[in-house]
């Protein structure tokens, strides 16, 4: 019989195991989308830009087309990372550009987690790419968006077949967290949920305001 002690798995995401990679949240490729409201798709990828921000997660930002084509990261992206080195790509494969592999050694983290547009192309890509070479990768699936469901639901089939684990923007937010007792990020990850979660948020704010209760799970 195994024994149960009081400890997280190894496969948990925390602030200092991972590096996050957001691909292509560009105007122009939101247009076509169709999995995912894109409201909620930028208010999702808002929250974990937050969360990586305020963890002190090494964030790699990458685009293509920018200048010619696909426009401007999303506002949520550029207000949390005003001063990024954004890599701008002509690949559809992240993972095949140089500059954005090069970053990756550099930071010297060997958990990746991404999320991006499209789901089918620009976040398979490098994900299998990557978990070919080695590296446990999550993927932020309702941070990623398609041009279909049914395109949506392929890819995200296809990586989890290769090995991916696949999680939200909230789960991501939280495993970040994981213990209230942990008074330094405690207002940080309420104030995150407030204004990023939903009904969770409202949760968590209906609760402080009519209860005084400690915000909470």
């Amino acid at each position: 019989m195994p024994k149960a002690t009081p400890a997280a798995a190894s496969s948990l995401l925390t602030p200092t195991n991972h590096v996050l990679i957001l691909v292509d949240h560009q105007s122009q490729m939101s247009f076509p989308v169709r999995s995912i409201d894109v409201a909620l798709l930028r208010t999702n990828t808002g929250m974990i830009c937050k969360a990586a921000a305020g963890f002190e997660v090494p964030t790699l930002l990458t685009s293509v087309a920018m200048a010619s084509f696909s426009g401007p990261l999303f506002p949520e992206i550029e207000e949390v990372f005003p001063d990024a080195d954004v890599i701008d790509r002509t690949t559809m494969n992240a993972w095949e550009d140089a500059s954005v592999v090069a970053r990756v050694e550099a930071i010297g983290r060997d958990r990746l987690v991404f999320a991006g547009l499209w789901t089918s192309v620009c976040i398979v890509g490098p994900v299998l790419s990557a978990i070919e070479q080695g590296f446990p990768v999550h993927v932020i699936t309702d941070a990623c968006g398609d041009v279909s469901d049914e395109a949506h639901e392929r890819a995200v089939q296809r990586m989890l077949q290769a090995g991916a684990e696949p999680m939200t923007s909230l789960q991501y937010l939280l495993e970040l967290q994981r213990d209230w007792a942990r008074a330094a990020t405690y207002g940080l990850v309420t104030g995150i949920a407030r204004s990023n979660a939903g009904g969770y948020g409202i949760g968590i704010q209906y609760a402080k305001s009519m209860f005084g209760a400690e915000e909470g799970h």
